[in-house]
């Protein structure tokens, strides 16, 4: 049995002229947050787009929960997506639907639950986010930006996922929000990892990363230059961590 819940092997990306990933080999521990970190062009969002099967390798292989997905038909990786849980940049709700119906979407459309499984479900997650009854029923347009994050979430919750993916999840808040959101996630994380729940961050965070995490994959060039422990992390003496750390 892996230890890892998310596992690339010899991972190769090219685009035209550029490789954007080069030889990747390593694995994101399972039941565990690792935030992937690296400055802008390091290959972070490709890789993500990679774990997702959004984007296919150009060698190599993604294993998730033991099964490479790079091998499966769009029919398979579509089923196969119900794993991942997914919060963006800026939350990307639907704007013209409800925090309740942002979060009743996907339980409509990859679930046979009636209506009123849908609404107990759905009002549970709100709830467990923070979110009141009243603000359940508003637009995107009328909550704050924290606010939003949390739909987010109890979106991507919907589905009871193994994997939870957080794409830049803090970007434009403020310092107060910001720890808000971590704090959520770190406690989504913990009361949802009895049953197998492994986090995943792209960040350009440093200093919540450090607070928040277990385990940190630094990249830079589409290589992996350090994948460590925090307290490992904070001790590298790899000039490009040790500048990135200095920022």
């Amino acid at each position: 049995m892996s230890d890892y819940s998310i596992e690339f092997k010899n991972l190769v990306k090219i685009f035209g002229q550029s490789t954007i990933l080069d030889n990747l080999n390593f694995g994101i521990h399972k039941n565990k947050i690792t935030t992937i970190l690296g400055f802008s062009g390091a290959g972070k969002t490709t890789l993500m787009k990679h774990i997702l099967g959004l984007t296919m390798p150009t060698s190599g292989d993604v294993l998730v929960l033991g099964t490479a997905i790079n091998h499966l038909d769009e029919l398979a990786l579509r089923e196969f997506r119900r794993n991942f849980g997914m919060v963006f940049q800026y939350a990307a709700l639907f704007d013209f639907l409800t925090s309740f119906e942002n979060v009743a979407f996907p339980l409509r459309e990859f679930t046979k639950m009636s209506e009123e499984q849908i609404q107990e479900k759905v009002l549970k997650l709100l709830d467990s986010v923070g979110i009141s009854r009243e603000a359940a029923y508003r637009l995107p347009s009328e909550l704050s930006g924290g606010m939003r994050k949390r739909v987010g979430l109890a979106r991507g919750l919907a589905l009871d996922p193994h994997i939870m993916l957080y794409d830049e999840p803090t970007s434009g808040l403020d310092p107060i929000t910001t720890h808000m959101v971590y704090d959520l996630m770190r406690d989504t994380h913990y009361n949802n990892v009895h049953h197998g729940f492994t986090s995943v961050i792209i960040s350009h965070d440093i200093h919540a990363t450090l607070k928040y995490s277990d385990y940190i994959v630094f990249m830079e060039k589409g290589r992996v230059v350090e994948h460590l422990d925090v307290e490992s992390f904070k001790k590298s003496e790899n000039p490009v961590i040790r500048r990135f750390l200095e920022l």
